[in-house]
């Protein structure tokens, strides 16, 4: 089933394919900016409005809907056996990952302690798992959404957050390219959901970043992650002194 959505990020990436930006389609159907990027952040079109963005851009709405069907038809998400597989061979978690980054068979080589033929192993195992297709001449056509995610709390995001808490906040953050703040604060619930919304696009955009460059030579790039979270939580110190009778109804009583 096509949803809106899926149609919306297939024109807005047909625009980037195209070089317009959102300066350039405000000028060209008489909105600012600032209004234009709302609205593809939101997501909320008017039929008329999809009409007019369409005619200034010269871009066919068969095109965009069957570029979104395409999309559609990609998996979000692998099977919960699916990601045991991957995350329980080395080799083929590095590949799938790699991969799934756009690094192509000639970098991971360069990168790891893998040959060629070894590389084609586990991308012959993705083959087969629907992680991927493998096409002539070894290259690869991914076979997962843009909005693909491992399983919540399944093996690989629980890997994920084991090395989290034993490797990538076991830095200062004090380098030329990192950066943590924590900051504690009370919100409503309506305020809250205003938050969570923008972490979750603020993760959007920084896989989208990683989409654009895609093109730039594999050694003008730098690995780099991002861990975006927000939960109720209360330092221990401090919940050890919250009066007994408050401690259920302090959000920081939650565990």
């Amino acid at each position: 089933m096509l949803h809106a959505t899926t149609l919306v990020d297939s024109l807005k990436r047909e625009l980037k394919a195209r070089g317009i930006t959102y300066a350039d389609l405000a000028a060209r159907i008489k909105m600012s900016e600032a209004s234009v990027k709302r609205m593809f952040s939101q997501k909320n079109f008017t039929l008329q409005r999809l009409d007019q963005v369409l005619q200034a851009v010269g871009i066919d709405f068969q095109d965009i809907a069957t570029l979104a069907h395409d999309e559609s038809q990609l998996i979000s998400q692998l099977s919960y056996e699916q990601e045991k597989e991957i995350i329980g061979n080395p080799k083929i978690f590095v590949v799938a990952v790699s991969v799934l980054n756009l690094i192509g068979i000639e970098q991971i080589v360069k990168v790891y302690e893998m040959s060629e033929a070894e590389v084609l192993k586990q991308l012959l195992r993705l083959d087969k798992i629907g992680f991927l297709e493998l096409l002539p001449n070894n290259r690869v056509k991914l076979l997962v959404s843009r909005t693909f995610h491992w399983i919540p709390n399944g093996p690989i995001q629980t890997h994920f957050r084991e090395l989290a808490y034993s490797d990538y906040l076991d830095s200062k953050f004090d380098g030329e390219d990192e950066v943590m703040q924590l900051v504690n604060v009370m919100l409503s619930k309506q305020s809250i959901a205003a938050l969570l919304s923008r972490l979750k696009q603020v993760a959007r955009e920084f896989s989208q970043l990683h989409q654009d460059e895609v093109k730039l030579p594999f050694d003008d790039k730098t690995p780099i992650s991002i861990l975006v979270a927000a939960r109720p939580w209360m330092p221990q110190s401090f919940k050890t002194l919250v009066r007994k009778e408050m401690l259920a109804n302090t959000i920081g009583g939650r565990k």
